[in-house]
């Protein structure tokens, strides 16, 4: 059974999303895993090289780059895998998914092709409620602006972090919990 990011999102605690550069052997552990012993991934973050953290805002960022939530992830498009990776694993407490070195130009580009500044003229509040967006924000009007401007730093983040992968021919696992 694979993990489903909707009943993730039923938790609503606090979910925060992690970026982060895994080398090679990573990979292939992550790969190799089945199931069991999920507490080695725990280890994994306490010796990232390069992480990032977005915080609660991953589903409304996947939704700016997208036009969808979360929990309509499309595994082709490489605006979708940059905040939720490319092979979520199956059979664990928590999302996690991967993205090999090989997908990583691709998501560079396409995050560097995307305009922010368009997405963010037409964000809409009401929109991000309707999509039943995490986390659960969406009724606060007077933070709008404050909300796209954590966007847009997300998003430059999110940018940097992968031209940074790119650079160490890395791969990425995205942790979701």
């Amino acid at each position: 059974m694979s993990f489903n990011i909707e009943i993730l999102e039923e938790k609503q605690m606090g979910m925060i999303a992690n970026l982060q550069y895994i080398n090679d052997q990573y990979l292939h552990q992550l790969k190799a895993f089945n199931g069991e012993g999920d507490d080695q991934f725990e280890v994994v973050e306490e010796e990232a090289e390069l992480l990032l953290d977005i915080d609660k805002m991953w589903d409304v960022l996947h939704f700016v780059l997208t036009g969808v939530g979360s929990s309509n992830p499309n595994r082709n498009n490489p605006l979708s895998v940059a905040v939720l990776g490319k092979i979520p694993l199956e059979n664990v407490a928590e999302y996690i998914a991967y993205t090999e070195k090989t997908k990583i130009a691709e998501i560079c580009s396409a995050l560097e092709n995307f305009d922010m500044e368009e997405a963010v003229a037409h964000f809409n509040m009401q929109a991000c409620k309707k999509a039943d967006l995490y986390p659960d924000i969406w009724d606060y009007d007077d933070e709008e602006e404050e909300i796209k401007e954590e966007i847009c730093d997300y998003f430059q983040a999110i940018k940097d972090f992968y031209k940074k992968i790119l650079e160490l021919n890395g791969n990425v696992m995205v942790t979701i919990c």
